[in-house]
């Protein structure tokens, strides 16, 4: 798949776009954040025996809880062979009082299921999936003239969109977004990803990570993914795009803030194609700005007051 020369990130303006853009660095953002419920939290679907569900989800929370008891116990210091036996006790113990809560809820009469405990396992399997995934994202568009982007995103054209292209260091961590089909998953493609099938791993990340609903499709998404949080940028900036509502203020404080960065950085604006719907990007004339910004109130009236000096004289 041929990734695009660049892409974009429409932000409201506010001091984190500005200092994201001087400091040069995106923001990660947890998944669980996002405006729509339904991304990254694909369904389970049961395709396997009770007892296969069972091993699996053993198998996920015993991992999720080892690495949780690990963590703490290095930022402690304990380490050695019984740090390591008790985490691994504890671990299972967990996972097997996970298995009776669900065996005991499964006798509910108000779960009207064929199979309850298949049901609630799958539920429980769903759950311990996405906790394993614990980066964060960098939602990026195609285009920086979408209409619909600089509405939603962009603060009703008060914004900008940044525009970053990419480098061959960082083609193998941008992915484009899939829109509709099914927001299933397969148990049996879970359970395969566990046991090291990188196949069945590509398309359980695919699942969790980068489909959408069709609906969403106008956004043309690509997705940057790495540690959760404030990160320097592995994308290099190259221009900022206005919306046409932009405030001059807003553009002169960018334009002065990137006027003498490592890499230059070009600057564009927003306007209405005469007689459409379409939007173009024109290039900002940054001499002329400069050349009336900042302003001085009082040098108007001064003008005026020297001029009737002279008419008084």
């Amino acid at each position: 798949m041929k990734t695009p020369r660049r892409l974009y990130k429409y932000r409201a303006f506010s001091d984190r776009t500005l200092s994201g853009l001087v400091e040069d660095q995106l923001y990660f953002a947890d998944p669980s954040t996002f405006n729509d419920p339904l991304d990254t939290k694909p369904s389970i679907e049961i395709d396997l025996a009770e007892d296969q569900l069972e091993t699996m989800l053993i198998k996920l929370i015993e991992h999720r809880v080892h690495g949780e008891l690990s963590a703490a116990a290095l930022t402690i210091r304990y380490r050695g062979p019984k740090t390591r036996d008790h985490i691994l006790k504890l671990s299972r113990r967990q996972a097997e009082q996970i298995i009776s809560d669900i065996r005991y809820n499964a006798t509910d009469p108000d779960l009207r299921l064929e199979n309850p405990v298949a049901f609630l396992l799958g539920q429980a399997i769903q759950q311990e999936l996405l906790r394993r995934y614990d980066g964060g994202i960098v939602s990026l568009a195609e285009r920086n003239n979408c209409p619909l982007m600089w509405s939603h995103y962009g603060d009703q054209h008060r914004g900008l969109a940044i525009g970053y292209s990419l480098p061959e260091q960082a083609a193998n961590k941008v992915f484009k977004i899939k829109y509709g089909g099914s927001s299933m998953v397969a148990a049996s493609m879970v359970l395969a990803m566990l046991d090291g099938d990188r196949g069945a791993r590509q398309v359980v990340d695919d699942a969790v990570l980068l489909k959408k609903a069709r609906d969403w499709r106008y956004e043309k998404e690509w997705r940057l993914i790495g540690r959760r949080g404030a990160q320097d940028s592995p994308i290099e900036l190259e221009e900022v795009v206005f919306g046409m509502r932009c405030p001059l203020a807003v553009k002169y404080a960018v334009v002065r803030a990137l006027e003498d960065p490592p890499t230059t950085v070009k600057f564009y604006e927003i306007r209405r194609k005469p007689d459409t719907f379409l939007l173009n990007r024109y290039a900002l004339d940054v001499d002329e700005m400069l050349a009336s910004l900042p302003r001085r109130s009082l040098s108007l009236y001064e003008a005026f007051e020297s001029l009737d000096r002279d008419s008084s004289s």
